[in-house]
């Protein structure tokens, strides 16, 4: 039975061929006239100059990086060199998935230009076909990647030293494949980080000078910067959530493994089947995101695209949690123990159910606070009739409010699934909330492809109809990556947390005491990481912004002709801006996430006396994952109303008993707003979970060298201490069976 590892990685494949599939679909549609032909050779061109050159300085990185785990793999037993191999492939796999959201968006969108010439329901496949190509990349190289890597080291450390399943052995099995998802958050952290400046420097560019001050169409073909504008919406929408969500994906399913570890389980699987299973359920995830992707369609042009986007969403969702209770009752036993805490198999199922609920409730909740209609919304148009400041002030406002039902809806998930199956529980619900990630990536994939469409269709001059086709189809585009972005905080909420489990295990420690003032001033130090990272990117993207103003203007005045189009705008020195500025200004904020535990870890091994450098890193950790966590809910949310009340004008809005249009003064009020929120939601807002999930990793990677066994704390390391401790932690009842009391593998690494 134990082979049952290899169907993980065969999944994966199946995902993959069906993506390769997919792709060749869309490739062989209609991609238009020459006109639409050339406007899209622009964007695909510069998307790639800017993957190119991102490429080139990671690649930088990922050697240096990868020669310094090399190293650390050497000077702990938990460990190996190998991780540096491990942490090379999961940066490859993560900035392949990027390259493949970014080819298919760049071929998709002329197509759903041309296709929306026909019919909605025609522009609708096109674009969300292309956006399920980049959903079943990412899910299907993350699962055949985790899947494959686990298998090797598995044989290698575990089955070929005869080790134990909750052993040395496994934790350093687990440990090297650590590196994967280290080198995939790695990665998607420059990538989130780079694509949001690149596409909010060009799309504040094109909307100050060209809508503001020239007063042409956000897409018209005048504006120097619309080419940068539409690149960027491929980098950091596309490319950036792509690399995002295959690091989330992989931290996951990891966090989940490394708590399995520690459970006892008497299965049929060789007492792995609790290791097994996040990979497992992310596996038919996968499966049922494809049939979901089935039921995306609309016959009509009065049909409502975001009911199909939903009706495919949540088929996957209830397919993934009827097989998943199926899939729990086969492989786990009945009654299982972690860290004191006893559980049974169906109370694993409830916490997976809980990750489902948590997920789709978030995405509910991001939607009524960023779409079109409703009450937020309508607030900000609203005020956008008093002026710039007022407007600024509701955007603000609802970003705030935005953070209340979302936080209750997380909290009251997490202590859920911790009362059903304790941390494990927790990592599972995140492991079931992740599952469908194919389907919420294929759903958020498919704006930025539309909005592509809509900025063809308005360079190449198509009827009016065209547009409002793209329109549509962009409209709900934003909520749907507003929706996303919700999704993708949450999760690494949960994720954090499992991560954090895994690192206090590993570290060997038990409690983190905030009567500590060490601990207590990391927590305050860690809760400030979030704003001096939000501070830099957006920083830099106001600097970006400036450079690409000055140089819309400059053409505007330089180069006669363009506003009557007898001269074409020098395209190509916005899209050189763009990426100059985005490749520069990524460093700082990547290096924050990367260095801070580093040095907190090993800066403060044997400085004091009542706290270890791994308690101080918790708390550490704690402060992070908490402000980041709000700050990400608050930024997400902010700039995706903010920019449905700039939309909200296109087709007319009633203020006061008053039509307000584009162009009118409240309209200008509202593109003020929506150009402050585009650096929120998709710069810093969306990096955020990035953010704490990296800095996570990281402590889980350098556990093995700061834990209190590793004979660094002498305060910490005296062998009767420790053991007086172990002794008095066991005779802790049960929280949930006072009547049995099982001593697990919780305490493995102080006894080993």
């Amino acid at each position: 039975m134990e082979n049952l590892i290899y169907l993980i990685p065969a999944l994966g494949i199946v995902g993959l061929v069906i993506m390769v599939i997919k792709s060749l679909w869309v490739s062989k549609q209609n991609a238009g006239d020459d006109n639409m032909k050339e406007l899209a050779g622009y964007i695909a061109r510069g998307a790639m100059a800017f993957l190119k050159a991102e490429w080139k300085v990671l690649t930088y990185f990922v050697i240096i990086a990868g020669i310094l785990l090399a190293y650390s793999g050497t000077t702990v037993e938990t460990s190996s060199p190998v991780i540096a191999i491990s942490f090379v492939i999961g940066a490859f796999f993560s900035a392949l998935a990027g390259w493949i959201g970014m080819n298919i968006a760049t071929k998709a969108n002329v197509r759903t230009t041309q296709a929306a010439r026909t019919s909605l329901s025609k522009a609708l496949q096109v674009s969300f076909t292309g956006g399920s190509v980049m959903g079943l990349g990412v899910a299907g190289l993350a699962v055949f990647g985790l899947g494959s890597l686990f298998i090797v080291f598995y044989n290698v450390y575990v089955t070929s030293q005869g080790g134990a399943v909750n052993g040395r052995e496994m934790e350093k099995a687990l440990e090297v494949l650590a590196g994967f998802s280290l080198g995939a958050e790695s990665i998607a952290l420059f990538a989130r980080v780079g694509g949001g400046i690149y596409t909010k420097a060009a799309d504040v560019g094109a909307d100050l000078v060209g809508k503001v001050e020239a007063g042409i169409p956000e897409d018209d073909v005048r504006n120097p910067a619309t080419i940068a504008d539409n690149v960027g919406d491929n980098v950091g929408d596309v490319a950036g959530m792509g690399a995002d969500l295959f690091g989330s994906y992989v931290a996951t399913i990891l966090a989940t493994m490394v708590l399995g570890r520690e459970i006892v389980s008497d299965d049929n699987f060789g007492g792995i089947a609790p290791v097994l299973l996040p990979m497992l359920i992310a596996g038919i995830g996968l499966m049922f995101s494809i049939i979901g992707t089935w039921f995306v369609k609309v016959k009509n042009e009065t049909d409502s695209v975001q009911n199909a986007l939903n009706l495919g969403n949540w088929s996957s969702i209830v397919l993934t949690a009827i097989a998943s209770f199926f899939l729990v009752n086969w492989m786990l036993p009945e009654n299982l123990a972690m860290r004191r805490y006893e559980f049974t198999s169906m109370d694993v199922f409830y916490s997976i159910v809980v990750g489902l609920v948590v997920g789709a409730l978030m995405s509910i909740i991001t939607e009524y606070y960023t779409a079109m209609g409703k009450r937020p919304v309508n607030s900000i148009v609203k005020q956008s009739s008093t002026g710039h400041a007022t407007n600024i002030i509701g955007g603000l406002s609802v970003g705030m409010e935005s953070t209340v039902l979302p936080i209750i809806v997380l909290g009251s998930g997490i202590v859920a699934s911790y009362t059903f199956a304790g941390l494990y529980g927790v990592a599972i619900a995140a492991a079931g909330m992740m599952a469908t990630t194919a389907m919420q990536l294929a759903i958020d994939a498919f704006g930025p492809i539309a909005d592509n469409a809509g900025g063809i269709a308005e360079m190449s001059g198509l009827p009016e109809e065209v547009r409002e086709r793209t329109d549509n189809l962009d409209a709900v585009g934003n909520t749907t990556a507003a929706t996303g972005k919700g999704f993708a905080i949450a999760s690494a909420a949960l994720t954090a947390l499992a991560l954090f489990a895994a690192f206090v295990g590993i570290a060997g420690i038990n409690t983190i005491d905030l009567y500590k003032a060490p601990v207590l001033g990391a927590l305050f130090v860690g809760a400030m990481i979030p704003f001096i990272f939000s501070s830099l990117a957006i920083a830099a993207v106001g600097r970006a912004a400036m450079d690409m103003v000055n140089e819309v203007r400059r053409q505007f005045k330089e180069i006669p002709g363009i506003m009557e189009y007898k001269a074409k705008p020098e395209y190509e020195k916005c899209v050189d801006i763009s990426t100059r500025a985005s490749i520069r200004e990524m460093i700082m904020p990547g290096a924050i996430a990367l260095i801070v535990p580093l040095i907190v870890g090993f800066g403060f091994r044997d400085v004091f006396n009542d706290a270890s450098s791994a308690e101080i890193l918790g708390g550490l950790l704690a402060g992070v994952t908490v402000s980041g966590v709000l700050m990400g809910m608050f930024m997400n949310n902010a700039g995706g109303a903010w920019d449905n009340a700039k939309k909200s004008f296109e087709k007319g809005v009633e203020i006061n008993g008053k039509m307000e249009y584009k162009g009118s003064e409240a309209h200008k009020a509202s593109v003020t707003g929506d150009t402050v929120g585009d650096p929120f939601k998709d710069t810093s807002g969306p990096s955020m979970n990035i953010l704490i999930k990296l800095m996570s990793i990281v402590a889980l990677i350098i556990a093995p060298h700061i834990s209190v066994n590793s004979g660094h704390h002498t305060s910490l390391t005296n062998e009767k201490e420790v053991t007086e401790r172990q002794v008095s932690e066991q005779s802790i009842p049960n929280p949930k069976n006072t009547d049995a009391l099982r001593i697990v593998p919780a305490e493995r690494n102080i006894s080993d």
